[in-house]
């Protein structure tokens, strides 16, 4: 038996402080990250027509099954599921826990490393402003993004060592202004150069296909690909599903989790929902078919440089927690599979207590509990990613993969499953066939939005060498 069935709904040992707003907080820094960076060229490729509405459709449905996700927080017995493994396991049994296992932490990491070459490139974006402000946008200025991975991989290293996703929480609420703050930048530098042109750019189609290619066209192999990668950076965009329950699992009660979870992600997908429309919508009209794939670290702006240069280390600032959001999941199972493994040896036992400052009296009570194998097992996880980044530096084409291969899975299907089997709704009824309808056409997106993203990653591979992340 299940030892959380014997605890109950409301024994549990471990305290939990969060509230509505902690709850969002997490929720804003998970889901608006290095994605609202792409979404002025994502928008480019389907146009003014299907873009916005594809923006929209990805935050209803986002937002939809994320409340029935947060329903499965307690299970049929009232006890708690403190992970997204956890509440498959209640609700669906353990024969589909080990493949969600495998998406949901494949799709945390793939996301860590995503954040890993994002702020290289943002880093590399500050590097090369400043040059193009000394020497002149005709200047040779390139920049590499080995060094800038590595700084960020030993820093997260650091970070790492905070216990658990509560520990975080601060680092949350300053990722989440972070990101507010580069948002709110770009938004002003896109309609700065909207209005200096006058007149709203791009296509009720989007991207041109001419048939031959050119400087502003596409075969239309690459169009299609480009529409498809584009719906995988917008599910990118949007995705927090695989952290949603461990969000959940640190919230106070009363009122109910479920309760507090469904206003946090009202009120964190509406706030990002408005913003990735406005940064779209305005990039697009500002640059046409001509979007950058990452608007503040492309072609897109060099000028005011210091300005560009605050986005870009706000990005960097905001991803530097973000990472945490999605690593500290993966580096609680391992630690927890660990123990379990070799509950008796020494040096899985052995731990040491973090005070501040680090001479404090032993008397104080500690920040955290250190073991040396969660610092071995943590150091070792951002080493990995870091080195992976390192071979793979394709931002839009990693998103979209990422994007694709998590949405409709972690975002739908295990949601629409467990809402199912918890409300009883029958098969062939009206209800049951809407949620598998919107599982169906979600999966379509998946399946198209995975190919156009691993043909891309196959062409950049054509023209990359690993370790050359290079920027000109």
């Amino acid at each position: 038996m299940d030892k959380r069935a014997v605890v109950g709904a409301e024994e549990d040992d471990h305290e939990r402080e969060g509230t509505v707003w902690t709850a969002m907080a997490h929720v804003v820094t998970a889901v608006i990250g290095s994605g609202v960076l792409a979404l002025a060229w994502s928008v480019a490729q389907m146009g003014w027509i299907v873009g916005p509405a594809m923006l929209v459709g990805f935050a209803w449905v986002t937002y939809y099954t994320s409340t029935l996700l947060a329903d499965c927080y307690r299970s049929p017995n009232g006890a708690r599921n403190y992970t997204y493994m956890d509440a498959v396991r209640s609700y669906l049994g353990p024969k589909k826990v080990a493949i969600c296992g495998i998406i949901q932490y494949a799709a945390l990491w793939g996301t860590m490393v995503g954040y890993t070459i994002t702020t290289a490139t943002s880093m590399m974006a500050v590097k090369r402003s400043n040059c193009f402000h000394r020497h002149g946008h005709s200047a040779k200025c390139g920049a590499s993004g080995n060094l800038f991975m590595i700084v960020f991989g030993l820093t997260q290293i650091i970070l790492s060592q905070l216990p658990s996703l509560e520990n975080v929480t601060w680092l949350s609420v300053v990722a989440a202004t972070m990101s507010f703050a580069y948002s709110f930048i770009g938004l002003c530098l896109c309609t700065a150069k909207w209005v200096t042109h006058g007149d709203i750019r791009g296509t009720l189609t989007g991207v041109q296909n001419r048939g031959g290619g050119g400087s502003h066209g596409f075969s239309p192999a690459a169009k299609t690909w480009g529409v498809l990668q584009a719906l995988g950076n917008m599910a990118f965009a949007y995705t927090f599903a695989d952290i949603l329950i461990e969000i959940q699992d640190t919230l106070k009660s009363p009122p109910a989790e479920n309760k507090s979870m469904k206003k946090a992600t009202k009120y964190g997908v509406c706030l990002t929902a408005a913003f990735y429309l406005s940064l779209a919508c305005i990039g697009y009209a500002a640059f046409g078919n001509d979007s950058p794939g990452n608007i503040l670290t492309g072609f897109g702006f060099y000028e005011p440089y210091w300005l560009v240069d605050a986005a870009n280390v706000c990005i960097v600032v905001h991803l530097v927690g973000a990472y945490q959001v999605y690593a500290q999941p993966i580096l609680t199972l391992n630690e927890r599979y660990v123990a379990s493994r070799w509950p008796d040896a020494r040096f899985i036992r052995a731990e040491f207590a973090v005070r501040a400052p680090p001479f404090a009296s032993e008397t104080q009570k500690p920040l955290f509990r250190l073991s040396l194998s969660n610092l071995v097992l943590r150091t070792a996880l951002v080493a990995l990613t870091t080195l992976v980044a390192m071979l793979i530096p394709f931002f839009n084409a990693v998103l979209g993969l990422i994007g694709a291969f998590a949405f409709w899975p972690l975002s739908v299907y295990f949601p629409v499953s467990m809402h199912v089997a918890r409300a009883k709704i029958g098969r062939g009824s009206a209800r049951w066939v809407a949620l598998q309808g919107l599982s169906a056409v979600c999966l379509m997106v998946s399946v198209g939005a995975g190919v156009g993203s691993v043909a891309d990653i196959v062409s950049n591979m054509r023209h990359a060498a690993p370790f050359k992340n290079v920027a000109y």
